[in-house]
C-alpha cells in the first residue's frame, strides 16, 4: 500500500505540476504527499523528481517511471469508480471530444437537453479535428467517424449520416450541372484534408452495390467543413457536406443537391456513401454511468434523423 500511496503521490505532483497541488487532489497533507513521494524513491534506489524552490522537475528515471505507472494510476481511479457507481446516478465531469464539425452541428445541440436531465454532471466538450489521447487528455468520450477509430477503443454506433454533394445555384449556372460522379472531373471540387494525418478524404459512392471513388478535379483544400460549404454557397465550387450541415442549407436555397438529391423532405437520398459516427471509451471499466447515459442520450436524440 505505501507504494501505491508514493506511486499516487508521484504521478499527482507531476499532473499537477507540485507536490501541494497534488496533496490537495489526494486530499492529504504536502507532507504526506513528499513523505510518499521520498519512500517510493528510496524503495526504487533512485531520485525521481528534482525539486527546487521554484518548480517540480523529472529526472531521466523520472521520466521513464511515469510513463509507465501513469496508466496504472488512471486504471485504478477507473476500477474505483466502476465499482463505486454501478447504480449511483450520473454525477461527476464528463469530457467530451468530437470531431469539429459533427461537435459544433450535432454534439453541441444535445449537451443543453443532456445538462438539464443530469444535472450533477459538469460537461466539457471539445471539438478537435486532431489525434486525441483519452488517457493523457481525460477523455471520457470521444465522437468519432469510421476512418478515426483505433484499435483497442470500445466504440458504439451512434448514427450514419448520409453525405450531399452539392453547389451553388450560381455555380451551376455558370458552369453547368454535372450528371454522374465521373463528371466531376470536369468541375472544381473543394474538398477536406483531415487534420489528423494529413490526408485529403476522396468522396466515396455506392452504385449496384459497388464503391468507387470518382476523379476529382480540386481547386480549393480546406480542413474545416464549415469553410467549405461557406465556400460552396459563395459558388467557387462542388463539395461534400455531411447532412447535418448541408440539409438547412439545401432547404434555405443556397446550395443545391446534386446526383439524383439528398435527404431533405420530397427528395430521395442518393447513392453517396455516407458515413458513420461512434461514441469511444478506453474500456469496460471506462463506462461509468455518466458515460452510459451520455451515450443512450445521444443514441435516442439522433434516432431517425437522418
Amino acid at each position: 500500500m505505501d507504494t501505491l500511496r508514493g506511486v499516487e503521490s508521484f504521478v499527482r505532483s507531476v499532473e499537477e505540476g507540485s507536490i501541494a497541488a497534488a496533496a490537495r487532489k489526494l486530499g492529504i497533507t504536502p507532507a504526506s504527499a513528499s513523505q510518499n513521494i521520498a519512500r517510493l524513491e528510496r524503495a526504487l534506489g533512485t531520485r525521481l523528481l528534482s525539486r527546487t524552490t521554484r518548480q517540480l522537475g523529472l529526472t531521466e528515471s523520472g521520466r521513464v517511471y511515469f510513463d509507465r505507472v501513469r496508466g496504472v494510476v488512471h486504471d485504478l481511479e477507473l476500477a474505483a469508480v466502476a465499482v463505486a457507481s454501478l447504480n449511483a446516478e450520473p454525477r461527476g465531469s464528463l469530457k467530451i471530444a468530437s470531431s469539429v464539425a459533427f461537435g459544433r452541428h450535432v454534439v453541441a445541440p444535445l449537451v443543453p437537453s443532456f445538462a438539464e436531465r443530469h444535472p450533477e454532471v459538469s460537461i466539457e466538450l471539445v471539438v478537435t479535428d486532431r489525434e486525441i489521447d483519452h488517457i493523457g487528455e481525460g477523455i471520457d468520450i470521444s465522437v468519432r467517424f469510421g476512418l478515426q477509430l483505433e484499435p483497442g477503443l470500445i466504440a458504439r454506433k451512434l448514427a450514419s449520416v448520409p453525405m450531399v454533394i452539392c453547389a451553388s445555384p450560381s455555380y451551376i449556372e455558370r458552369h453547368g450541372r454535372p450528371e454522374r460522379p465521373e463528371d466531376l472531373i470536369q468541375h472544381h471540387c473543394l474538398v477536406y484534408r483531415y487534420a489528423g494525418h494529413g490526408r485529403i478524404f476522396r468522396w466515396g459512392f455506392v452504385r449496384d452495390g459497388l464503391r468507387f471513388e470518382p476523379d476529382l478535379k480540386t481547386t480549393i483544400v480546406s480542413n474545416d467543413i464549415d469553410t467549405l460549404a461557406e465556400m460552396a454557397i459563395a459558388g467557387a465550387g462542388i463539395t461534400r457536406l455531411g447532412a447535418f450541415i448541408a440539409t438547412d442549407l439545401i432547404a434555405r436555397g443556397l446550395l443545391v443537391p446534386l446526383f439524383g438529391g439528398a435527404p431533405c423532405e420530397g427528395v430521395a437520398n442518393t447513392d453517396h456513401e455516407p458515413f458513420d459516427f461512434y461514441a469511444c471509451f478506453v474500456d469496460r471499466q471506462a463506462e461509468t454511468p455518466k458515460v452510459r447515459a451520455f451515450i443512450e442520450h445521444a443514441v435516442q436524440s439522433l434516432k431517425g434523423r437522418w
